[in-house]
């Protein structure tokens, strides 16, 4: 699996002991951050989106718009063109992240 991720990093001082969830990118495609938070094993598999200040979120099985922040209805055909382009190895890293299967 090929993946960066965010740290966990200390909370500012003077706050509690929280840290920052990582948020593994699986995919960089042109302007686009293809990432899933690592706190949300508890939801079905997804993927996050982002450009700029525009995100949107992805199911995976089957692909399907979950949630849209800021992307107009062109963009998110290209997006969800390339989610379904990309969707088995999205699954595939979401289910070795979060320890699903064999």
């Amino acid at each position: 699996m090929t993946m960066t991720s965010g740290c966990h990093r200390p909370a500012p001082s003077g706050t509690a002991s929280a840290t920052i969830p990582r948020m593994p990118t699986v995919l960089r495609s042109g302007p686009y951050r293809f990432y899933f938070y690592s706190h949300e094993p508890n939801e079905p598999p997804h993927i996050h989106v982002d450009r700029d200040d525009s995100s949107v979120k992805f199911w995976l099985d089957p692909v399907q718009l979950a949630a849209n922040f800021g992307f107009r209805a062109h963009e998110l055909r290209e997006i969800q063109l390339k989610v379904v382009e990309h969707r088995t190895q999205f699954l595939e890293n979401w289910n070795e992240f979060f320890g699903i299967g064999g």
